[in-house]
C-alpha cells in the first residue's frame, strides 16, 4: 500500500540514513547511523540465549570437564619428560651406586648444578629409560585427550542447537515486528535497508554466535585452567607469563575501539548499497529508458567505494589485534623459557615441569590470541545486533482493543465525521472531513494527484491513524474493531497489481483460501480471466513467478479483480483498478464490477472521469477537502472544478488554456 499512498502524500521528513523509498541513489552520502555501546547490545544479544539456559548448562558442564582433562594433559607430559629425561641420566651414571653417592661425585667433581639438579630427580644409576612407566602415562595422556575431545564435540553440538534455535526464534520475532509495525514505518524506510537487516544481518549474527560462543568458552576456561596449574608448577613463572594479560588487554581495547566504528559504517552502508541495488533493478527498465545508466553506475561504484573504505578499515583494523596478541605472546614465551631453564639448572624445578609449563604457556596465550582475533567477528555480529534490534525497537501501530466491538448487522455503511489527517505534522492534508456512503452505493473519488484520494480510503482501513474525528462502519467506529475483522470485510483492487509466486488458482484464491473450484471458476468467469486462462499450457495451474512477468499487466489486473470477486467484500476499494486493460476489456469490467458492487459499499478512485460516470457519488477533491460533491451530471452542471477536470480529459485543446487549473491540467 505505500506505493499507492506516495503519489497522493505530501513530503515527510526522511530519516537518518536516507529514507527514500526503495533506497535510491540519492542517498549514496548519508551518514553512517550512530551506534549504541558495545556492552549494553552484546548483553542484549546473549539474553536472547535465555531460554536455551538448561541447554547452556549442559554446554557449560561439557565444556567444564573437557577443558579440564586437556589442562591436566600437559602435566601428565611433563611427567612423561622427566621419566625419560631420568633414564638417560641414569643410563649415564656408574651402574651399583646410589642416587645420594652421584649427588656426592657431581659436587666433588665442582659440578654443583649438576648435583642440586640429580638431587630432584628419582634417578637410579646404571638404569635406562622405564619403559613400561612411560608407557602408562602415554596411555593415560592419549585417553585424557580422546575423552576430551569427544566432550568437546558434544558441547559443539548442543551448543549448534542452541544457536539456531535462537536465530530462529529471532527471525520469527522480526517477522512478527514487522507485521506489527504501522505503514509510515515502511514509508520511512528502504526495502532494500529493511531486507538487509532482516537477512544478511541475521545470517551474520548466526554466524558470530556460532564461531564466538563456544571459543569464548573454551578458551575463557582454558585461561583459568591454565592460570591454576601455572601456580601449581611455578608462582615466579605464573607471575612472569600474567604480565602479558594486562598488556594484552590494553592493546586490544586500543585497537576495539577504532574498528567498532568501522564495523558499523560496514554494516549501514551494507544495507544502504542493497537498498540502491533493489531499486536500480526493480526499475531498470526506467533507468535505460530515460538513459540514467551512467548516473547509476556512478551512485553504485560511490556506495560501493564507501562500502570498501569500511570494510577494509574494519578487517585491517581488527586485524591487527592478532599479530600484536603473537608478538605479546612470543616475548612471553622467551622470558619464561629463560628462566625455566636457569631454574632447571639450579635444580629448583624439573625439566618435565619446565616443559609443562611452557606448554601452559602457549596455552595461556593460545586463547587470548583466538579471544583477540574472534574480535572483528564479533564486533561485526554486535553491530548486527544493533541493527535488528532497531527494527524490534521501532514503535508499534497501536494495538487492538482488548474486547473489540463487533459489527453485527454488515451492510456497509461508511461515514467520515470532521476527520483531519496530516502525513506532518506542520503540513495539513485533510482538515475537517465528513462524508457518507450508504450501503450499496458507489461513491467516485476524483481529483489532481496528491488531493488525497488513496489517503482517504487507507484511513478506511487503517492503514495510518487519525489526528482529528472518527470513521464508523455500520454505525461502529472502526478504531474499536479488530484490525483483521475490519480489513476481512473489504476488498482492494489496487492500480500496482501484487502476485505471489504461485499458480493463478493460487493467486485468485489468496484472500479465501477454503473456496471450492465452482466458486473459483464463476469469480474467473466474471472476469474475464478464464478467457485468457485457457489459452495457457497449464491453465490455472500456470506459475506465475514473483514479478508476474509471464503474464501480461492486463492480465495481472484481471486476476487481482477476480481475487477479490471471490472475497465477496462487504466494502470494496477499487483504486483504478482497470487502469492496464484495454478499452475493450474495460467496457466488460465495468458491467462486472457494477455487479459486483450491486449489494455493497465501493469506493472507486478514478484519474479516467469515463469509468465513473454511474457512481452514485462523486467527490471532488483538492488539498485533502472535498470541493464538490453530487452526480455527473449535477457537477457538470455546476461549471466547477469538476467540470474543469472533465473538460481536460475530453475537450479539444483551445488556443487559451487560461480556464483550466494547473493541478487539474496535471491530472
Amino acid at each position: 500500500m505505500p506505493e499507492q499512498k506516495a503519489a497522493d502524500a505530501t513530503p515527510r521528513r526522511l530519516p537518518p540514513g536516507g529514507g527514500h523509498r526503495g533506497g535510491g541513489w540519492m542517498n549514496a552520502g548519508m551518514p553512517a547511523e550512530r551506534s549504541m555501546n558495545f556492552g549494553p547490545s552484546a548483553r542484549r544479544l546473549l539474553g536472547r540465549l535465555r531460554p536455551q539456559r538448561l541447554h547452556l548448562v549442559a554446554v557449560i558442564t561439557l565444556a567444564v570437564v573437557s577443558v579440564a582433562l586437556s589442562v591436566i594433559g600437559p602435566k601428565i607430559l611433563g611427567h612423561a619428560t622427566d621419566i625419560i629425561f631420568t633414564g638417560v641420566i641414569g643410563r649415564q651414571l656408574p651402574a651399583g651406586s646410589t642416587a645420594e653417592q652421584a649427588v656426592e661425585g657431581a659436587r666433588a667433581a665442582g659440578n654443583d648444578n649438576f648435583a642440586d639438579m640429580l638431587a630432584r630427580m628419582d634417578v637410579v644409576p646404571g638404569t635406562g629409560i622405564d619403559v613400561a612407566a612411560l608407557a602408562r602415562v602415554l596411555l593415560l595422556a592419549l585417553a585424557l585427550f580422546l575423552v576430551a575431545s569427544l566432550l568437546l564435540w558434544w558441547q559443539g553440538w548442543l551448543l549448534t542447537g542452541v544457536v539456531q534455535r535462537t536465530v530462529r526464534r529471532l527471525r520469527a520475532d522480526v517477522e512478527d515486528k514487522i507485521n506489527r509495525l504501522p505503514l509510515p514505518y515502511f514509508d520511512r524506510q528502504p526495502r532494500g535497508e529493511l531486507l538487509s537487516r532482516v537477512t544478511n544481518d541475521i545470517d551474520n549474527i548466526s554466524q558470530t554466535l556460532q564461531q564466538t560462543l563456544s571459543q569464548l568458552l573454551t578458551s575463557l576456561l582454558t585461561v583459568l585452567g591454565v592460570v591454576v596449574m601455572m601456580f601449581v608448577i611455578s608462582p615466579l613463572l605464573a607471575w612472569v607469563a600474567l604480565v602479558a594479560v594486562p598488556l594484552s588487554v590494553v592493546v586490544t581495547q586500543q585497537i576495539a575501539k577504532r574498528s567498532q566504528r568501522q564495523f558499523i559504517a560496514q554494516w549501514t552502508h551494507t544495507g544502504e548499497l542493497n537498498a540502491q541495488i533493489e531499486e536500480a533493478f526493480t526499475g531498470h527498465e526506467l533507468v535505460k529508458v530515460f538513459g540514467r545508466q551512467r548516473e547509476v553506475e556512478a551512485a553504485f561504484h560511490a556506495k560501493n567505494e564507501e562500502l570498501f573504505r569500511a570494510s577494509y578499515g574494519a578487517q585491517f583494523i581488527s586485524g591487527i589485534i592478532m599479530p600484536a596478541m603473537m608478538f605479546i605472546g612470543n616475548l612471553s614465551y622467551v622470558v619464561i623459557a629463560v628462566v625455566g631453564g636457569l631454574r632447571v639448572a639450579s635444580g629448583t624445578m624439573s625439566l618435565g615441569d619446565v616443559q609443562a609449563f611452557i606448554q601452559y604457556s602457549r596455552q595461556f596465550t593460545q586463547p587470548l590470541t583466538q579471544v583477540a582475533a574472534m574480535a572483528n567477528l564479533l564486533q561485526s555480529g554486535v553491530a548486527s545486533a544493533e541493527r535488528v534490534f532497531a527494527v524490534l525497537d521501532a514503535d508499534e501501530q497501536t494495538p487492538d482493543p482488548a474486547e473489540p466491538a463487533r459489527v453485527t448487522r454488515p451492510r456497509g455503511r461508511v461515514a467520515f465525521e470532521h476527520v483531519s489527517f496530516r502525513y506532518a505534522p506542520d503540513t495539513p492534508l485533510i482538515e475537517d472531513l465528513s462524508l457518507v456512503a450508504e450501503p450499496g452505493h458507489t461513491v467516485a473519488i476524483v481529483g489532481p494527484t496528491g488531493a488525497g484520494k488513496t489517503t482517504l480510503v487507507n484511513l478506511i482501513m487503517r492503514f495510518y491513524e487519525l489526528d482529528a474525528g472518527r470513521i464508523t462502519l455500520d454505525g461502529v467506529d472502526v478504531t474499536t474493531l479488530r484490525r483483521d475483522d475490519l480489513r476481512g470485510r473489504v476488498g482492494m483492487v489496487l492500480q500496482d497489481t501484487w502476485l505471489f509466486n504461485g499458480t493463478i488458482r493460487e493467486n485468485i484464491a489468496y484472500g479465501r483460501p477454503d473456496a471450492t473450484e465452482e466458486e473459483i471458476m464463476a469469480a474467473t468467469r466474471a472476469t474475464f480471466v478464464d478467457r485468457f486462462v485457457r489459452s495457457l499450457p497449464d491453465g490455472y495451474d500456470t506459475v506465475i513467478d514473483a514479478e508476474g512477468s509471464n503474464v501480461s499487466a492486463g492480465e495481472k489486473q484481471l486476476i487481482t479483480i477476480a481475487r477479490a470477486f471471490l472475497a465477496e467484500p462487504s466494502l470494496l476499494i477499487l483504486d483504478e483498478a482497470t487502469s492496464s486493460v484495454d478499452t475493450r476489456t474495460e467496457v466488460l469490467l465495468q458491467r462486472a464490477m457494477a455487479a459486483l458492487r450491486s449489494d455493497r459499499t465501493s469506493f472507486v478512485i478514478a484519474h479516467r472521469l469515463s469509468t465513473i460516470r454511474d457512481a452514485d457519488l462523486i467527490l471532488m477533491m483538492e488539498q485533502g477537502r472535498i470541493v464538490e460533491q453530487g452526480s455527473h451530471r449535477d457537477l457538470l452542471a455546476a461549471r466547477g472544478a469538476y467540470h474543469r477536470l472533465y473538460q481536460a480529459q475530453f475537450s479539444q485543446p483551445v488556443a487559451d488554456d487560461a480556464t483550466l487549473e494547473p493541478a487539474s491540467v496535471a491530472t
